[in-house]
């Protein structure tokens, strides 16, 4: 059974990967720094609603918690936050810092551990993260979000989610885009929730792409933009579906 360290340096390893080769693309010219808020809201369709529930940014101190290509990172700063960001990949960090200078703001990007903050207790107001607590010990996870977030702050999480069993199977067997993950990731269950609803007994959680998940191996905007009217009828009349949905957004408030 692989210890502790052995998951932190499989997945630097893993995501220190993935910087260099979107690094390459950079330096090359087939990929640019600079980019539209709606670049990044967009491009999966619970981004937007979820970074709605952080409320507005301006004059308020948010994190970027596992921020990867920090794309997240310039929009919040692009609010009005005084935005950090971290990520256990240098490349990555590297990534933030160029892509908050390319798009003229400020991150303060720093290699950190999600499961050991380097911030001080109630650093901040708001705290945003995608597709990163389904890498980690969330135990310690809920612990130190729980730490550094003000009371009355807010955290919002977008996750893959594993209640559906046949969308196992297909994340299993079928290829499709942008299939790539580290050895020990695994999408969350409702059961793995437990340490995040001890440290925040008022987590909600909202599905997203029911039967819309087919955009993974469809690409028709006109059916994905059906069938997502259709999911968000099917998830107001019977909530209980959000099990069955792709991904989930989990909104954490502290207090």
């Amino acid at each position: 059974m692989n210890t502790t360290a052995d998951r932190l340096e499989s997945e630097l390893l893993f995501h220190d990967e993935q910087a260099s080769k979107r690094a390459v693309s950079f330096r090359t010219g087939r990929a640019d720094l600079r980019f539209a808020d709606e670049t990044y809201l967009d491009h999966e369709t619970w981004i937007r609603p979820a970074f709605a529930k952080l409320g507005p940014l301006m004059a308020k101190r948010v994190l970027d918690y596992g921020c990867g290509h920090g794309m997240a990172a310039v929009v919040m700063a692009r609010a009005g936050a005084a935005v950090s960001a971290f990520d256990l990949s240098p490349g990555y960090v590297r990534e933030v810092r160029e892509r908050a200078g390319a798009n003229g703001v400020a991150v303060n990007a720093i290699v950190a551990n999600g499961e050991e903050l380097p911030y001080p207790d109630a650093s901040f107001d708001a705290i945003w993260g995608c597709a990163i607590l389904h890498h980690l010990d969330l135990a310690k996870a809920a612990s130190e979000l729980r730490r550094v977030l003000k009371p009355g702050g807010v955290a919002v999480f977008c996750e893959p989610w594993g209640g559906n069993p046949l969308l196992s199977l297909a994340r299993r067997w079928l290829p499709y885009p942008g299939k790539h993950r580290t050895p020990d990731e695994r999408p969350l269950v409702a059961a793995e929730l437990r340490p995040l609803r001890e440290a925040f007994p008022n987590l909600t959680v909202q599905g997203f792409q029911l039967l819309g998940m087919v955009r993974r191996v469809i690409r028709s905007h006109a059916l994905n933009g059906a069938l997502d009217r259709v999911d968000r009828r099917m998830l107001r009349a019977v909530p209980a579906l959000k099990n069955w949905c792709r991904y989930m957004v989990l909104m954490l408030p502290n207090g």
